[in-house]
């Protein structure tokens, strides 16, 4: 029988948040051995280079990996400036990987197929403590080997698994027949993939900060590609919601983003159609056309060459099956933090302190942490997934008190709202949520007379709002 102590801690994942895992590890003299599926360490954090965050340097790296990275003459760059995914890429996470500490134990292009208890399936409980995880991993050239951990940290994201176009979830009809001409995520439309959208007239599905950048994208692309066109699709109705906090909102760029498309709106160099939910995809000659539903009927919108679906990721749990997993019923992410998240009440960018009691699981020694542990909530922040990291890996180094420790201040987002913690005027009734910002759900969009998004949403439904757009 293999001796537990003496296998490493497995991590699932080489992008920010598993490197952080790896390095508050191996701080903490802790073997460790990090699979990455992709060519290189953050393979998905390449995916989207040529997007500018809207968190700054400063707030996008972790404590312990700075640590090492300092250790071998490693400057941080200008605090106060927001990288790009590519400069992130090549100034933080392929020097930390290359550091003597970690740069053995992470192996790229090996994707985990499959987790689970040695000799043991998910139904049996006798010894299941005792025994080693057992990791299939299929290596660069295919090949299928076995491998063993003493516990697991999956921080795989859910970059590679997006969501599709259908509005119930699944891929709608005929977005498999087209899909040479839909792209998802945030392609490079003023870089690598310019000749597919140029000139081109692009329908753009989401409500989500990758929608508002790709859509601003687009519209600069037009600037110099004369017959470039956008239509922007959305599920949802309420614009405030939306367009968020503006010069409120604590993270400059991120409120700036939704003022700047607003203006495009107000332009008429964006097409906006809302509450219009996807059913079909349907394609004539070099023509896309997308139906669905609007105000309960069913229209089909203007033809279009291209689509770019935004409308979010879902964890891949196909790895995970033979494991005791507990899951938020919807959001598919760990179930402490689902109703702290849930989309359905809110839309914070925050989330009170969490650490490796919230992020556990009924199969001892694995956790989930990173953008996964939210599942299908589309709020993610890097401060959170580092936090996580560090709770984590303190209890599995055996510093409990450490691990219990946990911390979190993260920026007030300004596209927060909380109906089911307004009155009847809309008016926030959560003490500590008065006493922190006045009124819930965050600042107002900074061009509307109101106090904060709650008070825009509730006069936009005909109620009389908090009152505080009136010096209250």
């Amino acid at each position: 029988m293999l001796d537990i102590q003496n296998l490493p801690i497995a991590i699932i994942g080489a992008g920010p948040i598993g490197l952080a895992a790896a390095a508050h590890l191996v701080e903490r003299g802790m073997k460790v051995k990090v699979y990455e599926a992709g060519a290189s360490v953050g393979a998905n954090v390449r995916d989207w280079a040529h997007v500018r965050i809207f968190t700054t340097w400063e707030q996008s790296v972790d404590t312990a990996s700075v640590r090492l990275l300092e250790k071998h003459g490693w400057k941080l760059p200008q605090a106060n400036k927001l990288p790009t995914g590519g400069e992130i890429h090549d100034q933080y996470l392929k020097p930390l990987a290359a550091v003597p500490e970690l740069a053995g134990a992470i192996e790229t292009n090996a994707k985990v197929l499959s987790i689970s208890r040695l000799g043991l399936d998910k139904v049996t409980s006798k010894g299941r403590d005792k025994r080693p995880f057992e990791i299939r991993v299929a290596g660069r050239g295919g090949e299928v080997r076995v491998e063993y951990a003493q516990g697991i940290i999956d921080a795989s994201g859910t970059w590679q698994n997006q969501n599709p176009a259908g509005a119930s979830g699944t891929t709608a009809p005929g977005e498999d027949r087209h899909a040479d001409r839909i792209a998802y995520g945030m392609p490079d439309v003023l870089g690598a993939v310019r000749n597919d959208y140029a000139g081109k007239r692009i329908a753009v599905i989401g409500a989500g900060y990758s929608a508002i950048n790709v859509i601003l994208d687009i519209t600069k692309l037009a600037e110099t590609a004369p017959g470039t066109k956008v239509t922007w699709v959305v599920r949802g109705t309420n614009m405030n919601k939306i367009y968020g906090g503006g010069a409120n909102d604590q993270l400059e760029a991120r409120g700036a983003l939704g003022t700047a498309l607003k203006r495009l709106v107000d332009q008429g160099k964006v097409q906006l159609i809302t509450g219009f939910s996807t059913s079909a995809i349907r394609g004539q000659g070099n023509d896309l056309e997308l139906v669905g539903m609007q105000n309960g009927k069913e229209i089909a919108l203007p033809i279009v060459d291209r689509i770019i679906v935004c409308t979010g990721q879902r964890p891949n749990l196909e790895m995970t099956r033979e494991l005791r997993l507990e899951l938020d019923p919807w959001l598919e992410g760990v179930k402490a933090l689902g109703p702290l998240i849930d989309p359905n009440e809110h839309s914070c960018g925050s989330v009170p302190p969490h650490g490796h009691r919230e992020l556990s699981h009924p199969e001892p020694g694995f956790y989930t942490i990173g953008v996964k542990s939210y599942g299908r909530a589309p709020t993610f922040l890097l401060l959170t997934g580092y936090e996580q990291a560090r709770s984590v890996a303190a209890v599995l180094a055996g510093d409990l008190q450490a691990a219990d420790n946990v911390q979190l201040v993260l920026p007030e987002t300004g596209i927060c709202t909380t109906d089911f913690e307004t009155d009847a005027n809309g008016c926030c009734v959560t003490p500590t949520q008065v006493a922190a910002s006045s009124c819930c759900g965050g600042p107002a969009p900074a061009e509307v007379d109101a106090c904060c998004v709650a008070d825009v949403v509730a006069k936009d439904a005909g109620k009389k709002g908090c009152g505080c757009g009136e010096g209250a």
